[in-house]
């Protein structure tokens, strides 16, 4: 059902991850495929396959990898995290993936979770390939969901951080580097300062996540706050869209994301989960929100 896989990007780099197949698949012209891919830093080991599965089961096939320079991806320098690269990257999955034998490459959805869900809104605005996308707990602003996470006279100095990695890396030197989430005091310096975030990161995930590292560089917070993905939703349409927000998230805030919601245009449906942003990955939220998104994938790529 599930096999460890490798494919080559445009540039070279190797990207590796899972590939899911139903039983049975492939013996009437080929599966849908389902293409996956994690939010920022994560890994697939972080409850993809758990997705996955669900998929699987209802009768799609599915492509699950790490981004590059994470997990078990290539890439340099590791712990480098450019959106627009891994919409690229995205793009190429969907080529690589359309290519298989068994998979029918007319019928490729997408789906991203947190900052690979800012991702699929803009593949899916600008890759016609894709028949439909699922969009869970997505980044709609950088730089507005920036400004929640960080205090505003912390701002300046963080500027002047960038402006100094930048001008260490014009002369030669090693790109800066950055926590995700802290580790002991709620005060040291980290891409993503929430308490959720050091609970979901730092908890029982890394029994599963053994490739995870708490560290990524100081350039890929600073292209976070100039990514805008949410400019791109109402160009998504007629691609159907399945947004899925929770409610009490101030990690990629729900109001931003419900604000985006009105501006996508039709086909699109909204499912609104309780809790916040790293309960859509387990539970009742996942239990729940999972089922609707395999009834959405089944809709329209199986319907």
């Amino acid at each position: 059902m599930r096999e460890d896989v490798g494919f080559r990007t445009e540039d070279g780099t190797t990207l590796r991850g899972w590939l899911y197949r139903p039983d049975g698949g492939g013996a009437d012209g080929g599966t849908p495929l389902v293409v996956m891919a994690h939010g920022f830093s994560a890994t697939k080991e972080m409850y993809l396959d758990d997705f996955a599965d669900v998929f699987v089961a209802a009768g799609l096939s599915v492509l699950v990898y790490d981004n590059r320079n994470l997990g078990e991806s290539e890439g340099e320098p590791r712990g480098e995290i450019d959106p627009w690269q891994q919409v690229r990257d995205y793009r190429d999955a969907i080529t690589w993936g359309s290519a298989l034998p068994g998979i029918d490459p007319a019928r490729v959805g997408i789906w991203g979770s947190s900052y690979s869900g800012a991702h699929v809104l803009v593949v899916a605005a600008i890759d016609r390939r894709v028949r439909c996308v699922v969009a869970q707990v997505p980044l709609i602003s950088g730089l507005e969901n920036a400004r929640r996470l960080i205090r505003a006279d912390h701002f300046a100095g963080l500027r002047a951080m960038f402006d100094a990695d930048r001008a260490s890396r014009y002369a030669g030197g090693t790109p800066a580097t950055i926590k995700v989430a802290y580790e002991d005091d709620p005060a040291e310096p980290s891409a993503l300062p929430t308490a959720d975030t050091h609970d979901f990161f730092l908890g029982p995930i890394l029994d599963r996540a053994k490739t995870w590292k708490n560290e990524v560089t100081l350039r890929s917070v600073e292209l976070f706050t100039e990514y805008e993905p949410g400019d791109y939703i109402d160009k998504i349409s007629p691609t159907p869209l399945l947004l899925v927000v929770a409610a009490g998230d101030h990690l990629t805030v729900a109001d931003l994301t419900t604000a985006a919601y009105e501006r996508a245009r039709e086909p699109k449906k909204l499912l609104v989960l309780p809790g916040g942003h790293f309960d859509a990955y387990v539970g009742d939220a996942f239990t729940r929100s999972s089922a609707v998104q395999r009834d959405w994938f089944v809709e329209h790529l199986l319907g």
